[in-house]
């Protein structure tokens, strides 16, 4: 314990840490915000479905449950790796942020309508239903952020690699199986997440130093 404590007083009284703390939360909230008006945005102005080379070929799944819940166990993950070593924050929140920034500038640029849902939406979920759009499709969050984190985790322990990248591919296997994205939406959050992943290295290379020291 006097380890875990001595740890955070040292880092904390880093001022230069302190400052990109600050601004990694700051840019994470207004990234936050920054989401939810474009989703909205591609929900109001969504137009017709397509036909799919997947879900046209599969029956729909009621899988609403570890659509919701699942993704809370990998915040987890994510909260738990980060409060463990406070260094890493910065680094991993800012890739965080750049990767919803992306994420929501490419929902507003095709406008796609959701495959059509046999099973509604349980929305008794609750709060669940303030952050569900319904058309922000492409590409899928539910995939990328843990490729991301597969990325970003990696470099420590293999083990966390292949952990997040085995919750990735679980979770594509989950939105497909609910018709909550299309196939392409699917494929592309590894293509599209390793390119941000790869702008995070360098455009916060002093955070991913102290990350990775």
């Amino acid at each position: 314990m006097k380890n875990f404590t001595h740890k955070y007083r040292v880092t904390f009284t880093n001022k230069q840490f302190v400052i990109s703390f600050i601004v990694s939360i700051l840019a994470l909230v207004g990234a936050f915000v920054f989401n939810y008006y474009t989703s909205n945005y591609a929900t109001e102005h969504a137009s017709n479905l397509v036909t799919d080379i997947v879900l046209s070929n599969i029956p729909i799944y009621n899988v609403d449950g570890v659509f919701v819940y699942g993704p809370l166990f990998v915040w987890a993950l994510i909260a738990f790796l980060l409060l463990k070593e406070p260094k890493r924050i910065p680094f991993a929140l800012k890739a965080i942020t750049l990767f919803v920034v992306v994420r929501s500038i490419f929902t507003t640029l095709t406008h796609l309508g959701p495959y059509p849902y046999v099973i509604p939406f349980d929305y008794s979920y609750g709060w669940i239903k303030s952050l569900t759009f319904g058309s922000d499709m492409f590409f899928s969050g539910h995939t990328g952020l843990p490729y991301l984190m597969a990325l970003i985790f990696g470099k420590i322990h293999k083990t966390y690699y292949y952990l997040f990248l085995l919750a990735a591919v679980f979770f594509g296997v989950i939105v497909l199986l609910g018709h909550y994205h299309y196939t392409i939406d699917v494929a592309a959050a590894f293509f599209i997440t390793y390119s941000i992943y790869a702008i995070a290295t360098k455009w916060f290379k002093k955070d991913m130093g102290q990350f990775y020291s």
